[in-house]
């Protein structure tokens, strides 16, 4: 045992940094080394079983996570997705990959088995794969993870397929598992509102942190158990239970205790698939073997494509979800062993669909890999490049908005509200075309050219709102406008006070910095609920204003000049101390005067 863990870990150490390099991912390398130590070319490692049975953890703490993250009312917006893209997916691809094997003489009833089992597609692979790149909470990203959780759920009606397909018909359906399984969904989700709290509860008193971590554990293991018991996903069962503690105060420390498990036993999960590969029968059929993948693959990409096309997603993003998805799955390799031992599914096929299942979740890291360094690129550049849009009716708009995201959509709302027109342009294609999806007219331009904003119409406008998330950019068209168009005025979004103080060099002296007044309010809120009078909060508040206005003009000669900032920020707030408490105390003196007078 203790030999079979040191090949592992070291498998783990040599290739999963080297695939890392070379931009693959970590998911190839632990892929390769499972095919590396494995019986098929070392034979390091020969026990496949042992391992696969302690790493399918891995997989079920990964779906737990995933729980965690979602609030119950989140996935309940979630649901059109997760049935809209779910069945629009599994249900073309079934049946696309059971009528291409029947044309290959493959027979009825293992064709549909084949067809819903490489349907579906690997949640340990592609989760990660779009975690590693920050893209799962981008469009692809929850389109992706509506699909898979949908394939999860999947799972029950697609084993209590097997006995029917068998060829006993009806009289072999359980509908004592069905209730079974109902049964456990209704104990999980109740138990996660009513029971868990309170055990967390009472674990935590007794502070004892590596009790704390095994009951986290237990919750994850006991409901995957219980789930697999009904003979329903572990997977699903764990990720019920985390969405069912994901409001919880517990979540974070739950998350905490969880992931380092999640991550060494996932990786354990990778390597026991590559293991399981059986490269003797790839050897003797290569091209078969290889063309079946390349199939595989090229369909399943195809049909997520234009599913996700259909649902008006752009180019980029179809293609992101679409190379997410092309990879077999682990639940296949189950759905194949189940549909052998109930004789719905001929035992050769079975061997050669594992084989080609497995071949495909190595190929799917490289795939993404390729399309994120090569293809998406130039997907995002050919969009730069597009021209931009011809301005028409805007010479009248007394207001020109430049950058339409988070805070110029808020100012265009409301002078759209007092009937105000505007001309609102953005240098982010991306974003023009994401705005336009709602009905809102917008252009895609750059503002920092010249002939951008005079067809904008600059010369007659009145003001010019700077809303841009680049800094850099702000400050150029200020310069441009000011050279250019003198007459308007300009009012710009600023971020800090080096973004003040950049704006001022630019000649605009009508700004507001983002998370000023934000943290002024919320100030005032804190106040409030210590119950702090609120004539005396807000006589603080703006004190606080004007003192902290006064030192960013001040500083503004010598913003660069660290040492000077540093000595002048700290001049202030012990004068801002002296000033706070001198006044406070004729503020409250003038409130006593009035007291007695009245």
């Amino acid at each position: 045992m203790f030999l079979t863990l040191l090949i592992l870990l070291a498998a783990i150490v040599l290739a999963v940094p080297l695939s890392r390099y070379a931009g693959l991912g970590s998911i190839l390398g632990y892929l390769v080394a499972g095919v590396v130590i494995g019986p098929s070319v070392l034979g390091l490692v020969t026990n496949v079983n042992e391992i696969s049975d302690v790493s399918e953890l891995g997989v079920t703490m990964l779906l737990f996570l995933i729980g965690l993250e979602l609030r119950p009312h989140r996935l309940w917006v979630l649901r059109k997705a997760v049935f809209g893209l779910g069945l629009g997916q599994m249900v073309p691809t079934s049946l696309v990959l059971a009528g291409i094997l029947i044309l290959f003489e493959v027979p009825l009833r293992d064709a549909v088995v084949l067809g819903i089992g490489l349907a579906l597609s690997s949640t340990a692979i592609t989760l990660p794969l779009l975690s590693e790149r920050n893209l799962l909470p981008t469009i692809p990203g929850r389109d992706a993870f509506a699909v898979l959780l949908f394939q999860d759920m999947a799972a029950i009606p697609v084993l209590a397929l097997l006995p029917i397909l068998a060829g006993g018909g009806t009289e072999h359906f359980s509908w004592l598992a069905v209730a079974r399984g109902a049964a456990v969904v209704a104990a999980i989700l109740a138990g996660g509102y009513l029971l868990v709290p309170y055990v967390f509860r009472m674990v935590a008193a007794a502070k004892v942190p590596e009790v704390f971590t095994a009951t986290a554990l237990l919750l994850v293991v006991g409901t995957a158990a219980l789930a697999h018991w009904a003979e329903l996903s572990a997977s699903l069962g764990a990720f019920l239970a985390g969405v069912m503690v994901s409001d919880s105060e517990y979540r974070h420390e739950l998350q905490a205790d969880i992931e380092p498990f999640e991550g060494l036993l996932l990786g354990f999960f990778f390597i026991s698939v590559g293991m399981s590969a059986d490269l003797g029968l790839l050897e003797h059929r290569p091209l078969e073997i290889l063309l079946l993948v390349i199939g595989l693959s090229v369909v399943k990409a195809g049909i997520a494509f234009v599913v996700s096309y259909l649902r008006r997603r752009l180019s980029g993003a179809a293609l992101r979800f679409a190379l997410a998805l092309p990879e077999g799955s682990e639940f296949s390799f189950v759905l194949f062993a189940a549909a052998v031992a109930a004789g719905t599914l001929d035992k050769v096929l079975a061997a050669e669909a594992t084989l080609v299942v497995a071949l495909s979740m190595m190929v799917a890291p490289i795939l993404f890999a390729g399309s994120e360094r090569f293809v998406m690129p130039k997907l995002e550049a050919k969009k730069k490049q597009r021209p931009f849009d011809k301005f028409e009716d805007t010479q009248s708009a007394p207001v020109i908005i430049c950058g339409f995201g988070r805070v110029g959509q808020i100012v265009g709302r409301v002078l759209a509200m007092q009937n105000i027109r505007f001309t609102a342009l953005d240098r982010s294609s991306s974003q023009v075309d994401f705005v336009r999806r709602f009905g809102v007219k917008v252009f895609y331009g750059d503002p920092a050219r010249e002939e951008v904003m005079r067809s904008a119409g600059a010369e007659s406008a009145k003001v010019l709102v700077i809303a841009l998330d680049d800094m850099a950019a702000g400050v150029a068209v200020a310069e441009m406008v000011r050279r250019k168009f003198p007459q308007l005025r300009v009012v710009a979004r600023a971020r800090n006070r080096h973004h003040v103080h950049l704006l001022m060099g630019a000649g605009v002296d009508l700004f507001v910095r983002e998370t000023f007044f934000s943290s002024l309010r919320l100030t005032e809120i804190v106040l409030d609920e210590l119950e702090v009078p609120q004539e005396q909060t807000r006589h603080a508040i703006e004190l606080f204003r004007k003192h902290d206005e006064r030192i960013l003009n001040e500083s503004y000669g010598f913003g660069n000049d660290e040492a000077k900032l540093i000595q002048t920020v700290q001049e202030a707030a012990k004068d801002l101390q002296e000033v706070f408490e001198a006044d406070m105390s004729d503020f409250n003196k003038g409130k006593s005067q009035d007291g007695a007078a009245a």
